[in-house]
């Protein structure tokens, strides 16, 4: 495939998603080979069946590339079903135990699409108290080969909650009915807070995410508190709204009711430029970072790609170092962290 067309799947990719997450979505804009280019990039990050639904009653449905985002779509039908039973399963393993649970990303974000089967997910990704980790963890060990699903209770996403924190965050959660299991998620602003700011820790690598935050956004109650979702430190609430901002930027999203909306929109122009990059090479953008040398010269890759393979992107850069998206360039704090990956790499054992 050429070069050209590679670097340019990233705003295709942006245009086949943009409110594919509503009821109803706008009309599909992409020709045939379009399509075709961003299909295995689609794919590949878990977009198929959000965009599948986009075309599925266009011209476009009977072509090769339509039909494989539609064996996704179907093929993730299926995946939530058994996924869905071992939610249940979970719940009512760590309930009995006395722990309870609070369940983020994932079906807690799947949930928010029209139609089941839309957002995949792999992992069950849970929190409980930190008092209660230990015995989570071992409960899950001991059942783990009943689950279809892997359990995840560890998560960076929570590392700077105090106790405080903790019980406020279970005060606002819900419980939302999955079957015969009431299944605790967070409250609308806390989960949304959250999205956004999942999705930038991981450098803002995966278009997907990007549609959950829109869904979240456009799918909070009357009711929604923006106070307590733009809760918490300055530069957090700022890197909330820039979330925000990319996701009305590049996919459509309504922010007109966002407090910060005008910063929101005034989004400094490298910003968008790197999301696009990395949704055109989402692979390489999310290859670990931290491989010791011997394991990557038992793989035999190369040492100057393995030392290029560092090289942080702006969005990276800018969230590792706490500092806020401005038009700024990020190059100094880009240079900074890719010389302390190489130092670890050139150093460790």
């Amino acid at each position: 495939m050429p070069a050209a067309r590679v670097t340019s799947s990233g705003p295709l990719i942006a245009r086949a998603l943009t409110g594919a997450w509503r009821q109803s979505p706008p009309p599909f804009t992409l020709s045939a080979a379009q399509l075709q280019q961003i299909t295995p990039l689609l794919y590949s990050t878990g977009a198929g069946a959000l965009v599948w639904r986009r075309v599925r009653k266009t011209p476009l449905q009977t072509l090769p590339a339509a039909v494989e985002l539609q064996q996704a779509y179907r093929l993730q039908t299926l995946r939530a079903a058994r996924g869905e039973r071992d939610i249940q399963s979970v719940f009512a393993l760590l309930r009995a135990a006395g722990v309870e649970p609070l369940l983020f990303k994932g079906w807690a974000a799947a949930r928010l699409y029209p139609v089941e089967g839309l957002r995949p997910w792999g992992d069950i990704d849970l929190y409980v108290r930190p008092p209660d980790y230990a015995r989570a963890q071992t409960i899950v060990q001991q059942h783990a080969h009943t689950l279809a699903s892997m359990v995840d209770l560890y998560h960076l996403d929570f590392a700077a909650l105090d106790a405080r924190d903790v019980e406020e965050l279970y005060a606002r959660s819900e419980l939302v009915a999955l079957g015969d299991v009431a299944v605790r998620v967070p409250g609308a602003e806390d989960h949304l807070r959250l999205l956004c700011l999942h999705w930038l820790r991981h450098h803002a690598w995966r278009p997907l995410w990007l549609c959950d935050i829109a869904a979240a956004l456009e799918g909070r109650g009357a009711d929604f508190a923006w106070g307590l979702c733009l809760s918490g430190p300055e530069r957090q609430r700022e890197w909330v709204a820039c979330a925000l901002g990319l996701a009305s930027e590049l996919l459509g999203a309504d922010i007109s009711a966002l407090p910060l909306a005008t910063s929101a929109r005034a989004l400094p122009r490298w910003l968008a430029r790197t999301v696009l990059k990395q949704w055109s090479f989402p692979i390489q953008y999310h290859e670990p970072d931290n491989l010791p040398l011997r394991t990557l010269l038992r793989r035999r890759a190369p040492f100057l790609k393995a030392l290029r393979a560092r090289w942080p992107n702006a969005i990276e850069a800018t969230y590792d170092a706490r500092g806020p998206f401005t038009r700024i360039p990020p190059l100094p704090r880009q240079l900074g962290l890719y010389l302390n990956r190489a130092l670890k790499f050139l150093t460790k054992p």
